[in-house]
């Protein structure tokens, strides 16, 4: 079954950018991290059902479509923010950039798209590390509290983060 949740998210991730092509990355990338919340934490509390329970094998399904609710949404994200990284940069490159003067409008763009190509290598990069650091994380929360419910927990904090963040440099209006 470990396969599904890494295929999941890859079928999907393309969805996310052209979502956010449609109503913006932002809103995207904030409502999926709501759900990854909301996923996050109901994993978290059938996991901790299932460690009471005589028939802990009764919660598996619910435990793997949560986990699979989380990797569809963690593709849809992985989409919407890859998408939002090129936009950010073109958008900054372009400010207090006169748009009769071709020149400039076509540095802009060099400019704009050559740093959000660099953003785009490295935030791929560190998203590869997630890839060590999502089950590192859940191992350690079962060797420092005998189950993995604490790397959740910690998981919706991080999403809440992301939330604030998102929203404060660039779903708001400012």
């Amino acid at each position: 079954y470990a396969w599904i949740g890494p295929f999941v998210g890859a079928l999907i991730r393309p969805v996310g950018g052209w979502i956010s092509d449609k109503v913006g990355g932002s809103i995207v990338t904030q409502v999926i991290s709501g759900v990854m919340v909301v996923a996050s934490g109901a994993v978290g509390y059938v996991m901790m059902q299932a460690y009471g329970s005589a028939t802990p094998e009764t919660y598996f399904p619910m435990f793997l479509g949560l986990f699979l609710l989380l990797f569809f949404a963690s593709g849809i994200g992985n989409g919407s923010t890859f998408r939002m990284i090129p936009v950010i940069f073109l958008a900054e490159a372009m400010q207090g950039v006169d748009r009769n003067n071709a020149a400039a409008v076509a540095q802009a763009n060099k400019e704009g798209n050559t740093l959000g190509a660099a953003t785009l290598g490295f935030t791929a990069a560190m998203a590869a590390y997630g890839g060590f650091f999502s089950p590192k994380s859940y191992g350690s929360s079962i060797a420092l509290t005998g189950g993995p419910e604490a790397a959740l927990w910690a998981f919706v904090a991080f999403y809440v983060i992301c939330i604030v963040i998102t929203w404060w440099y660039y779903a708001r209006k400012h």
